[in-house]
C-alpha cells in the first residue's frame, strides 16, 4: 500500500477498524477489520484479499448473531440558527 492518501495525500496508518460494509444495498459493521486509514482524513482502504473476506461475510450475513442499534437522525430535523 502507497503511504500517502490519494484523497488528502495524508500519511497511511495500518489498524484494525470497525468497517461499515455496503452490499447489495444493505449495511453491516464487521469487528477487527485489518484497514489502511489514512491519519488525516479518516478514509480507509482494504486490501484486495480483505475486501473479499468482508463480501464473504455479507453474503453469510444471515449468520450474524449480534445486532447493534443506534439513534438516527434526519438531516433537516434541527433548524439551522
Amino acid at each position: 500500500m502507497e503511504d500517502k492518501c490519494e484523497f488528502c495525500l495524508g500519511t497511511m496508518e495500518y489498524r484494525r477498524i470497525l468497517a461499515r460494509f455496503r452490499f447489495m444495498k444493505e449495511t453491516i459493521y464487521i469487528e477487527n477489520v485489518p484497514a489502511w486509514v489514512c491519519q488525516r482524513c479518516g478514509e480507509q482502504y482494504f486490501e484486495a484479499k480483505v475486501y473479499k473476506r468482508l463480501e464473504a461475510i455479507a453474503r453469510q450475513r444471515s449468520l450474524i448473531q449480534r445486532t447493534i442499534v443506534f439513534p438516527l437522525a434526519e438531516f433537516d430535523m434541527a433548524m439551522a440558527a
